[in-house]
């Protein structure tokens, strides 16, 4: 294993200084504020009641170790009008962020955006960068320093949603072209925040999957490998390696994020498949797999697992995480995504994840006490692993 890092109080951290994460182990906070197929606007900072209490939210992760997080923006409200922007829901954030010492991963644009916006525009890729390079400025006047970005969260996804129908369609009904469409966004974005600070770095997340044929035929076979092979299309055309027309390019991708949940492994039109099962894929070898195609830093940009499960949940991605490292894989991070409870997006049932509850009436969210212990554990034994 290569000596590439070092522990200190039991945080990994890189010996070169390459690492751009102030901790290994991550927060996320969900910050979904798209409308549903039905019209409905989501607002997910809002409605776990984030944005009173982000600089609590804060502080609670950085007690625990968590000292990066993952967080957002939200452009439908920042965007008030063509052009005219309101930065009052944010930069409380971002000052909150200042005061508990802790580094945000800050998404650009996590599916939400203004109505007066049109998704499936060309104008959409200018009001995209507009408001990305207008965000760096703001956060450059308020922390001094560049940031860490996603510019634009899990394009595979927030593709496939609008081609089905889950999210609002847009634009022209044709197979692949909306995924183009945002790839050609967010490189647009990339170049104006670099723009304004060349020092930005950009994070990306993105599914890993695995999908499994139904039966052994040849043509099942090959057409679940196609359909898997689609997880790497977004990276492939940001980084110029697929579709260069588009404008990607190796500097475009910082870091490799890859988001991984208990329903990531389905078969082809078919079910999940479940841990344990023989078609169900090692953790640890889809990651390797990742690491030779791209050769660039990663992390676990989203993990987590409803109800019971996720102590069990973040023990599997951690062990996993490690043989992959032992490996050589250079993974630089594991973000449990989401930290908080909240309501689910299609029906707002309440969604018991991560380590902190809903605020309760005191202000306060409880902890989670076999994630938080669990992730003590993991903590003492990456900081073991990681000096070996």
């Amino acid at each position: 294993m290569s000596e590439a890092r070092h522990s200190e109080g039991n945080e990994v951290t890189s010996i070169a200084g390459t690492s751009p994460f102030a901790s290994f182990f991550m927060a996320g906070f969900e910050c979904s504020s798209h409308r549903r197929k039905d019209g409905v606007r989501l607002d997910l900072i809002r409605a776990t009641s984030h944005y009173l209490h982000a600089l609590g939210d804060y502080r609670g992760c950085a007690e625990l170790g968590l000292r990066t997080v993952r967080d957002g923006l939200r452009w439908h409200l920042i965007e008030t009008a063509p052009g005219n922007y309101d930065w009052s829901s944010w930069t409380p954030m971002v000052e909150a962020a200042q005061s508990a010492g802790v580094q945000v991963i800050w998404d650009i644009f996590h599916y939400g955006c203004p109505d007066h916006v049109d998704q499936g525009s060309m104008h959409f890729i200018d009001a995209y960068a507009s408001f990305a390079a207008e965000a760096v400025r703001v956060h450059r006047s308020i922390a001094g320093t560049a940031p860490l970005l996603c510019p634009i969260n899990e394009i595979s996804f927030f593709a496939w949603a609008v081609e089905v129908g889950y999210f609002p369609r847009v634009g022209p009904k044709k197979r692949g072209w909306f995924k183009r469409h945002l790839v050609r966004a967010a490189i647009a974005g990339v170049r104006a925040m670099r723009e304004v600070d060349p020092a930005c770095r950009f994070v990306w997340a993105e599914p890993l999957i695995h999908i499994a044929p139904r039966d052994r035929t040849r043509t099942e076979r090959r057409r679940a490998e196609n359909a898997r092979l689609g997880q790497f299309e977004a990276y492939d055309m940001l980084l110029g390696r697929a579709e260069p027309e588009l404008g990607g390019s190796d500097d475009v991708v910082d870091v490799v994020g890859l988001n991984f949940y208990p329903h990531n492994q389905w078969y082809l039109n078919g079910p999940t498949i479940p841990m344990g099962h023989h078609e169900y894929r090692a953790l640890s070898e889809m990651l390797i797999e990742v690491a030779h195609r791209y050769g660039k830093s990663m992390f676990i940009a989203e993990t987590g697992s409803e109800g019971s499960g996720g102590a069990a949940w973040l023990h599997y991605v951690c062990d996993e995480v490690r043989a992959a490292i032992d490996l050589e894989a250079p993974i630089e991070g594991i973000c449990l995504y989401p930290i908080t409870a909240y309501p689910g997006w299609d029906n707002s049932r309440h969604a018991e994840v991560g380590l902190f509850s809903v605020v309760q009436a005191d202000g306060s969210r409880h902890v989670r006490k076999p994630i938080a212990e669990e992730l003590a554990r993991q903590r003492a034994l990456f900081a073991a692993n990681l000096t070996r």
